[in-house]
């Protein structure tokens, strides 16, 4: 199964990890807290972790076509919610 990891620099982390979740759950199920997430997508799994300076996205899928679908939308929705911050995120995709 693909797996695919990006460290996201942000002193916003649980905002962002939180904001994620509630607009997700309007269409899949979703865990969380302030620390962690979990969004079930039916191409996959993304993890969330909050940390003191920085979003932690690990994302888990079927095929290699829908890690990168997991990675776009997880992450262009970040960019909205922060549009305030230039957030960069490097995947790193392992097999």
């Amino acid at each position: 199964m693909p797996r695919s990891t990006a460290v996201i620099a942000t002193g916003h982390a649980s905002k962002y990890l939180q904001q994620l979740c509630k607009h997700f759950a309007h269409k899949v199920s979703v865990e969380f807290d302030t620390e962690r997430g979990r969004i079930d997508f039916p191409f996959g799994e993304c993890g969330l972790r909050a940390g003191e300076n920085a979003l932690t996205i690990d994302c888990t899928t079927k095929t290699d076509e829908d890690i990168e679908r997991a990675q776009n939308v997880v992450f262009d929705h970040l960019k909205r919610f922060a549009w305030r911050e230039e957030l960069e995120a490097n995947w790193s995709v392992s097999v």
